[in-house]
């Protein structure tokens, strides 16, 4: 009975802890490194950004009621942008007149290909992460299904934002829509996983990307309006593109992070509950492991160059 107790209290000072020790951040970062955790981030942001514009456009097209300027009013009032950020918005978002008949039906056809592309590119991160056999193009019922999720997620939390508070930063919404982030986070995992991830496995990474991603969006309601003011100013169009996919680089490298941190918590866990204990050299075996990792990268890296040259 004693050895039961003092297994009990080891596992909970362990389930605690774990997170504080040299090797578990090794671990994350050899893992984030694995899956290339940059470059999928530039990977993420432009197919959604390649999503995002088409959708804006045709759902101010399509829908009654609603016209073609209220996508670009909509985030210039979310971050306050004025001048020269503001009129970039304006006119990277709003169609020219009278190409309503063609939008609606070709730029129907573009939302759902450059849609797919994101959705892959968000599938391809949970297969790497969690080392699964890729599926592309035969897990396209479920892409399309997790595309339905994403604009009910999005129209939600604006919602929520709208409803609770009208400031810039807004800590009070953001606080609100964590909930709801932590149980889209895990639904994506598992409907682009083809349900190959359970939710048990998803939750670490759920919460950790819910905590992350409202923390990120206060900072880039700060940051985010001088940086389109600033590029817009400089560069026009051009610049308003660049800073938004700048704003969602920084989303997707929390999104990948987050992936890394909740896969390893998850691993972690499973560990601590099997009774498993760390060995004496797990420090130097992860550190061996980054730096095998991050050797293959650069010698890749390097070939590439050199195949340029």
């Amino acid at each position: 009975m004693t050895r039961r107790v003092g297994r009990d209290r080891e596992r909970i000072r362990r389930s605690l802890t774990f997170w504080l020790r040299p090797a578990f951040v090794l671990r994350v970062l050899t893992r984030f490194q694995r899956v290339v955790g940059f470059d999928r981030a530039v990977a993420l942001a432009s197919s959604a950004f390649t999503a995002l514009i088409p959708l804006a456009i045709i759902t101010s097209a399509i829908l009654p009621h609603t016209d073609a300027k209220d996508a670009a009013n909509t985030i210039i009032n979310r971050y306050g942008l004025t001048g020269g950020g503001a009129e970039a918005v304006r006119d990277l978002l709003s169609p020219a007149g009278g190409t309503g008949a063609e939008v609606s039906v070709i730029g129907a056809v573009l939302l759902v290909f450059a849609a797919l592309s994101f959705s892959r590119a968000v599938q391809r991160l949970f297969e790497q992460t969690w080392e699964l056999k890729p599926l592309s193009v035969r897990n396209t019922a479920n892409d399309l299904i997790w595309i339905a999720g994403v604009v009910c997620y999005v129209a939600f939390s604006w919602w929520v934002r709208d409803l609770l508070d009208h400031s810039r930063v807004q800590i009070a919404s953001n606080l609100a829509v964590l909930p709801a982030s932590a149980i889209f986070l895990a639904w994506s995992g598992r409907v682009l996983s083809a349900r190959r991830i359970e939710l048990g496995d998803l939750t670490p990474f759920a919460i950790v990307g819910s905590v992350l991603l409202g923390i990120y969006l206060i900072g880039a309601a700060v940051y985010v309006p001088h940086l389109f003011s600033t590029s817009a100013s400089r560069y026009g169009v051009i610049g308003a593109v660049l800073a938004m996919i700048s704003t969602l680089f920084g989303m997707m490298v929390v999104l990948v992070a987050s992936a890394a941190v909740g896969r390893e918590v998850s691993e972690e866990l499973g560990r601590i509950r099997r009774g498993e204990r760390p060995p004496e050299d797990e420090v130097r075996r992860e550190w061996d492991a980054l730096v095998l990792e991050l050797r293959s990268h650069w010698a890749t890296l390097r070939g590439q160059l050199n195949r340029r040259r």
